[in-house]
């Protein structure tokens, strides 16, 4: 059996308390002689109590931390699980029998050094002890694959350990918005997550009216679906595509993403809101994301509504290798560092003139490029 190996690593700055009480004035403005009493110095450097760094033992089988969490050994008597659903400290666990059960994270891994907004994502793989109802996570598995957002300077992990990216849009109310299809499709591609386009509401419009915007990302190889909740258009075409498989459902608040699933499987019984009539904006319905096994053999996780998106750590060198229908023209560019908005000899730019590349990509590729953020307030 491999022996165990040290680890050293960093926590948050309010990991441990600190050795003085706030109230060291008052307690000497009571007793002067009280002063002798208390400590007149705190250390901070590695061996002291308030030391943000510690070498834990973890099992030769985890390979290296992943986000900097997988540092927890896998403890004796553990058992496997995937996480339904996290809620605070608290997270649903399914085991390998089935078997749902509440699981607490350790301290360890809740407190540690990150970058993300919370070390533990639906999807994810942990080791787990306890029995009965209750359990606690002891260590989190590499993900295979994982879908991230920047949120005020942090990662915001989405979804981790899925097969494929069902985008949402609706064709009215609110209005389609492509933006927000090219900016999850970029997030897609980095992440190496299959795409998934569906184009919901058609039963409120002509579905003439997004052909073109269809076949513009037909054309690339993606497959795009043209879907109806209620008159149930585009459902078979999307149970072929969803069996099987682990599918993240994102997409902006209000375009049907609990409607459509309610229909592909009316045992989830999802809650449905409806469509605010002041500013035909969605409301926030499904609040946090939950793996939710379906009737095909697959898995849905549903996503809360996305109203702002910006990849995370997207560097701007490889926004242009994202996207499909503008990798093979960048090749051909006159600077191998072109950015596509002003050089002189661009082939990007040039085929944007000849009308062999669509606008509205290249100017989405160029706000990616410049790190605009998204959000429904454009259009």
């Amino acid at each position: 059996m491999p022996r165990p190996r040290k680890l050293r690593i960093e926590f948050r700055k309010n990991r441990s308390g600190r050795r003085r009480s706030g109230d060291l004035t008052r307690a000497v403005d009571a007793d002067p002689d009280a002063v002798a009493d208390q400590v007149s110095g705190e250390r901070i450097s590695g061996k002291g109590s308030l030391t943000r760094k510690r070498t834990v033992m973890v099992e030769a089988e985890v390979v290296g931390p992943v986000d900097g969490l997988s540092v927890a050994p896998f403890a004796a008597g553990s058992w496997r699980g995937r996480v339904l659903h996290v809620h605070g400290l608290e997270s649903l666990v399914q085991d390998e029998a089935g078997r749902v059960i509440r699981c607490t994270l350790r301290r360890v891994l809740r407190t540690l050094a990150t970058d993300q907004r919370h070390p533990l994502v639906a999807g994810d793989w942990v080791q787990a002890t306890g029995t009965g109802e209750e359990g606690t996570i002891e260590a989190i598995e590499p993900r295979r694959t994982s879908l991230s957002r920047d949120s005020r300077g942090r990662r915001h992990v989405i979804v981790a350990n899925v097969d494929q990216l069902l985008i949402i849009g609706s064709a009215a109310l609110p209005d389609l918005k492509p933006g927000l299809f090219d900016r999850l499709l970029v997030a897609a591609e980095l992440a190496g997550i299959r795409p998934l386009i569906c184009i919901n509401k058609l039963d409120l419009i002509s579905p003439a009216t997004v052909v073109p915007l269809a076949g513009v990302f037909a054309r690339m190889g993606y497959p795009v679906v043209l879907a109806s909740a209620t008159s149930g258009l585009g459902l078979a075409r999307l149970a072929a595509e969803l069996t099987g498989k682990v599918t993240a459902v994102v997409g902006q608040s209000g375009v049907g993403k609990s409607s459509l699933l309610n229909a592909l499987d009316p045992d989830l019984r999802l809650t449905v809101g409806e469509v605010s009539r002041e500013n035909e904006k969605g409301k926030h319905t499904t609040t946090t994301a939950r793996l939710l096994p379906h009737r095909f053999g697959g898995c849905f996780v549903d996503t809360p509504g996305v109203r702002q998106f910006q990849p995370w750590e997207l560097v701007s060198a490889e926004v242009p290798a994202a996207f499909r229908d503008l990798r093979p023209l960048a090749n051909h560019c006159r600077f191998p560092d072109c950015t596509h908005s002003h050089e002189a000899g661009c082939a990007v730019k040039d085929a944007v003139a000849d009308g062999l590349l669509d606008t509205r990509r290249w100017e989405s590729c160029c706000q990616l490029t410049c790190g605009d953020t998204w959000d429904t307030a454009e259009p």
